[in-house]
């Protein structure tokens, strides 16, 4: 059909939506056009030129596939960037991949069956990093269909891999920056170490996996060196650490008890305040002052800096030559909470330890300390016997050995919190390594510099958690022995003086006069340095850098910055956003704060929104080997991309909260949220294809004419839309997706439950054409606005419902003169800039009207189900009590919609509250609780016996006297009552107490009578769905009336008005059927045998008595007038009819012939529209009507 071209009557331009919504194949559809036509791109073209929106990706790891806390994170990211854009910005959004570090090799060790460093140096470095190098983008296609799946827009073709070496150089440059800032430092530290990993880890790395444990808790005994017969008592979790026991620590402060102890008689010192730990039962309700003796024989007290200087003899003999060694030492951090208040030091595996030694003289600064570990956890040659055994698993030996010596006084187990590797899922160990670290200590003021700069979203994790971390940040060791990653740029002299950090490929050349074009090991470690100090050949250091520390030099690496795009990133940094999961605290949002800061005194970004942690249903972690969550991409399959994404970022896990994660949950989602606004869509389309039909005009939107629209429900629904678009962009601004979700689904129920419910009549033409196109061109600019505010959020329904919409637009094939990126000419939603809010139409006082009535609806439909009375049955009235003025005045404009939302043959509104409401009042516990105190009950006590009369004051601003204390209503929770019979009336009140509708629920025949026409309705309207009708389609319904006394049938008549608008035809007696009507399908069931609230489901048990007939509208006889034509004209009356009903109907009816001749054989008979035959039925009824079926007119 051309454009010009008009519809015929019975025709419509705007394609209809046939069937149920199948979301996810929709969504396929979508997808696959964006591909097709490069709908990204097209929309960063469009952009170009608009001010830049800067938004890091923190690059995951591609050697697994992404779950739910990646779709989470990139949900959030693809909503901000959306909205970025449609917005005004250009928003560049590169895809990364975290490439090298402990998660690659870790893998790489388990397949390869690698246990030892000295395996890998036997297989080469070379064939180790190439094993590395073939799994790190083994899952990057996956990651990619996963991504686009989801509707997340990012640029995979311009991606940055961590070990690219254009990155590494980057990387290179950052840490001689910090160099030559005199940032960096090697040093000797007591660090978390990963046995599994063989390697150290940050202090911020070992805060990212904590898991509850059980660990051996036991109680050992140091005797003194010159009294062996007294013994100080040491309590630890670790005993693989005693045969490397060098000292022993108390607090100065604390008192020490000397005590023999009756069951052994062993003299021992201990915490005076942690006596608990030998006898447990000290701490239970059972122990009494005198059953100290039964224990105990106390000796004497001495404080701990008594104690501080004595020697004592070495639970073991490996390291007992060390003359400086097993001494008692004083620090504050020994505390009375646990143990027994004396510390035994182990200065290579504990921080404290190392620091607490050296400064008593147990170690000196820079000395090999007794370290009887390696790398992967094993104990080494020095502790003989103990030789290659995992440290963890000794522990039992240990023990057993230490009981043999007679110095193990007792053993048990202890729960507690102990740190994991983030890779490995093992335990972790600290021990003393050699590392390269950034003096993170000495720039905090940097780092909280920054932070201030920042805005977190939510701020308690900034302000509770981050702020503190930078507060007490520790140097970060950001070395790594081990092989897959940026090696470390630092050219060391064989007697560690010379120190050459080389910054850049080029500079490397400069030096060395080596060109490379890879910096990986096997490309850089053979590679020597002339010393300008004439110390030989530098070589470089062996280590690699920490993986975190290569992405938190993204923001310069990704550019391959200062080397290139040098004007672009120092115009572009910080970022405007970032978001990521909880767990990053500790983690990259860390890292990217301290080199920011460290190299630019800025933070790295500006605006954060940080999501919490997606669990199993039960609350657990996911777990790939336990199988506790469904997977992804089944879960997308099911149910679609936009309702995980909604309902995963309209969940507490936005503010930082944990969700359990339900599929139960992106189910409910499609059925609360998407269908329904779905199906309000399809009814959109339905009414303007009816319009089309109907008028033969092609439905064109018109914003001016729905801004003008004088209806009420119009006027709200606008209204309501401003306040949304404007809060909309308030709450963006401010990156507050936890609001901004919630007020979008909400609308989304104001217009399906609400707008389109109580307009359903209206839209479709009840109120005639004028009015019904009013609402169309409102509803068309509501679904229109929707889309583009919900297209961040669900960017494939959003496309779906635009893509419709966009049809009718007058500028859909617009020319040069109207923008690619203007509503109706852009191919996407996408495209389109977010709508600016129309402040002049604003209307507060509207959107009060309508919550006014809305509250009265809800408790009409509450005091209905109460009293289990169905709404298709009819009440007499209801009585709305309320004494606020502007409440009843509202009320009063829109008593329509609350007669017709509640059926309801009145409504009376009542400001006088005395009449219908009784008062009872309950204490408010949070106000009293604290003013009376003990006398509260006493007051609650007195409140019972207050009636309605003491009490009403208290609504006028007045007091009153309970139990001797003066009470206003801010004292009390004062809830009203009915006052009335509650055997006739039923009542439902608001929670805030201000509103209570009352419903009449006397029953008589008018009220059964009606009650049972709408039940027939409703089996008209579920046949014609059933029967596959469109909308518009026009039909005839006949019904066969077999109840007791035709109530039935009487009831069509006797509420023939309703009937017949609710299902756009009158039902007439089946007698009244033309004989060769085309039946579209029938239902019989009992009419007559529902009850109150059951209906169909009490009437389904029960013999049929009604039948509902529907057919397709066909050409009705007057057969007494055809008859006797025929007869006159010789021609068979049944042949004639029979003739006339093969004659096409839509002819006829368009054409209006008034004489048709209908020949059968040698004779003929001429047969006249409107006196002999008729249109349909009704039709044919009103030439011949007797007085009984006159209500059918």
């Amino acid at each position: 059909m051309a454009d010009d071209e008009q519809p015929t009557e019975g025709q419509a331009f705007m394609k209809d939506i046939v069937g149920a919504m199948d979301f996810p194949a929709e969504e396929e559809l979508v997808a696959a056009s964006w591909e097709e036509n490069d709908t990204f791109k097209e929309t960063l073209r469009l952009s170009e030129g608009r001010p830049d929106f800067t938004f890091y990706d923190g690059p995951p790891f591609a050697t697994g596939l992404p779950h739910y806390g990646h779709i989470l994170a990139g949900t959030i990211k693809d909503a901000v960037t959306r909205y970025a854009h449609q917005s005004g910005h250009h928003v560049s959004r590169r895809a990364g991949w975290d490439c090298h570090g402990l998660p690659v090799e870790y893998e790489i060790d388990q397949s390869l069956g690698i246990k030892h460093r000295d395996q890998v140096l036997e297989m080469g470095i070379e064939t180790y990093n190439k094993h590395c190098r073939s799994i790190v983008t083994r899952y990057s296609k996956e990651w990619e269909r996963t991504i686009k799946r989801l509707g997340r827009w990012i640029d995979f073709e311009n991606d940055y891999k961590t070990m690219d070496p254009w990155f590494m150089e980057s990387v290179w440059w950052v840490f001689k920056s910090l160099v030559e800032k005199n940032l960096v430092y090697r040093g000797y530290k007591v660090m978390p170490f990963s046995t599994a990993c063989a390697t150290p880890l940050s202090n911020f790395e070992a805060g990212l996996n904590y898991k509850d444990v059980q660990d051996p808790a036991v109680v050992v005994a140091f005797p003194l060196k010159d009294d062996p017969e007294v013994s100080l008592l040491a309590w630890t979790t670790t005993p693989w650490t005693l045969p490397s026991n060098l000292a022993l620590c108390v607090n100065k402060a604390f008192d020490y008890v000397k005590l023999r102890d009756v069951k052994s008689g062993k003299v021992y010192y201990c915490g005076a305040d942690r006596l608990v730990q030998l006898y447990p039962i000290m701490a239970t309700k059972k122990y009494k002052p005198a059953m100290k003796a039964e224990l105990m024989e106390e000796l004497g007290t001495v404080k701990g800096s008594e104690l501080v200087g004595l020697k004592y003899e070495p639970m073991f003999k490996f390291f007992a030559d060390r003359e400086q060694s097993f001494v008692v030492c004083e620090d504050n951090y020994v505390t009375n909470e646990s143990g027994t208040g004396i510390v035994h030091q182990s200065p290579a595996f504990g921080e404290d330890d190392y620091r607490v030694c050296l400064a008593h003289g147990v170690i000196a600064k820079g000395e090999e300390i007794p370290c009887p570990v390696d790398s992967n956890g094993l104990f080494t040659s020095e502790v003989g016997e103990y030789a290659g055994q995992y440290v963890k698993t000794a522990d039992k030996a240990l023990c057993d050995e230490i009981k043999a010596n007679g110095r193990l006084v007792s053993k048990d187990s202890c729960t507690h919190s102990y740190p994991f590797c983030w890779r490995s899922d093992t335990p972790l160990i600290y021990k003393a390594v050699p590392s390269w670290f950034v003096g993170v200590e000495s720039i905090r003021d940097k780092l909280l510099k920054a932070n201030a700069e920042t805005y977190w979203v939510p701020a308690f994790v900034n302000e509770k958690r981050f702020q503190n971390w930078l507060e007490g940040a520790k140097d970060w060791a950001v070395s790594r022995n081990r092989f897959w990653g940026t090696p470390m740029p630092m050219w060391v002299s064989e007697d560690g003086e010379e120190m050459v950090a080389v910054g850049s490929i080029a500079e490397l050349k400069e030096l060395s006069g080596v060109e490379v074009t890879d910096l990986h090991r096997e490309s850089v470690d053979h590679i020597t340095i002339p010393s300008k100090q004439g110390k030989g050949d530098l070589k470089r250091v062996e280590e690699v850098f920490d993986c975190w520390f290569e992405s938190g030099s993204m923001p310069y690496a990704q550019l391959h910055y200062p080397f290139e795009n040098k004007d672009k990133f120092e115009k572009n940094f910080p970022a405007d956003f970032i978001a990521e999961g909880l767990d990053q605290t500790r983690g990259w949002f860390y890292t990217l704060t301290v080199l920011g800061a460290a190299l630019f005194d800025k933070p790295a970004f500006k605006n954060l929104i940080v999501n919490g942690l997606v669990l199993a249903s039960d609350g657990k972690k996911m777990s790939k080997r336990l199988k506790n969550y469904p997977d992804p991409m089944k879960v997308i399959d099911s149910h679609g991309a936009d309702a995980l994404r909604l309902y995963l970022i309209n969940s507490p896990v936005v503010r930082a909260e944990s969700l359990k994660f339900k599929e139960e949950g992106v189910q409910a989602t499609v059925r609360e949220v998407l269908l329904p606004w779905f199906n309000a869509f399809r009814f959109f389309v339905q009414q303007a294809r009816r319009l089309e039909m109907t008028c033969g005009d092609r439905f064109v939107p018109n914003p001016e004419a729905a801004a003008k629209s004088t209806n009420v429900m119009d006027n709200w629904i606008q209204a309501t839309l401003q306040g949304l678009v404007q809060f909309v962009h308030t709450e963006m601004k401010a990156y507050r997706l936890y609001t901004v979700v919630p007020r979008l689904v909400e609308f989304i129920e104001q217009l399906t439950n609400w707008y389109v419910r109580l307009n359903r009549n209206r839209l479709k033409g009840a109120e005639g054409a004028e009015s019904a196109t009013a609402g169309l061109f409102c509803m068309y600019e509501v679904l229109s606005t929707m889309s583009v505010l919900m297209a961040p959020i669900t960017p494939f329904f959003s496309e779906y419902t635009y893509r419709h919409l966009r049809e009718c637009h007058p500028d859909k094939d617009g020319g040069k003169d109207v923008a690619e990126d203007a509503p109706g000419r852009a191919s996407s939603v996408h495209m389109l800039m977010m709508p600016e809010v129309d402040e002049s139409r604003l209307d507060p006082q509207a959107e009060s009207d309508m919550r006014a009535m809305q509250t009265v609806i809800d408790l009409g439909r509450s005091a209905r189900e109460k009293r289990g009375i169905s709404l298709k049955t009819p009440v007499k009235g209801i009585t709305v009590v309320c004494k606020d003025e502007g409440t009843l005045k509202a009320l009063e404009k829109l008593q329509g919609y609350v007669k017709g939302e509640l059926n309801a043959w009145e409504v009376v509104l009542e400001a006088d509250e005395k009449s219908w409401c009784t008062l009872t009042a309950e204490a408010n516990n949070k106000v009293l609780g604290k003013r009376l105190g003990k006398a509260l009950d006493g007051v609650k006590k007195a409140l019972v016996k207050l009636d309605t009369a003491a009490l009403w004051p208290l609504l006028e601003g007045g007091t009153v006297e309970v139990a001797g204390h003066t009470l206003s209503a801010d004292d009390l929770m004062l809830k009203r009552g009915f006052k009335g019979d509650t055997s006739v009336f039923q009542a439902a009140v608001s929670e805030d107490g201000k509103v209570m509708v009352v419903l009449d629920t006397r029953k008589d025949e008018k009220v059964l009578s009606q009650k049972l026409a709408r039940e027939i309705v409703s089996r008209i309207q579920k046949l014609r769905k059933k029967s596959g009708l469109q909308v518009g389609e026009t039909v005839e319904v006949f019904f066969q009336d077999d109840t007791k006394d035709g109530v039935a049938g009487a009831a069509v008549a006797a509420n023939a008005a309703l009937v017949a608008d609710a299902v756009r035809c009158m039902p007439l007696p089946a007698s009244r059927m033309p004989e060769h009507a085309v039946p579209l399908g029938h239902e019989r069931f009992c009419a007559c045998g529902g009850d109150d609230g059951k209906g169909e489901e009490a009437a389904a048990d029960q013999e049929p008595d009604f039948t509902v007939f529907l057919t397709r509208p066909c050409l009705s006889v007057d057969h007494e007038a055809m008859d006797a034509k025929c007869v006159a004209a010789k021609v068979d009356p049944a042949v004639a009819r029979q003739l006339l009903a093969s004659l096409d109907y839509d002819r006829v009816r368009r054409e209006g012939n008034a004489t048709t001749v209908l020949t059968v054989g040698e004779a003929c008979v001429t047969v006249d529209l409107g006196a002999d035959y008729f249109l349909d039925a009704r039709e044919a009824l009103r030439k011949r009507c007797p007085e009984d079926m006159k209500w059918a007119l």
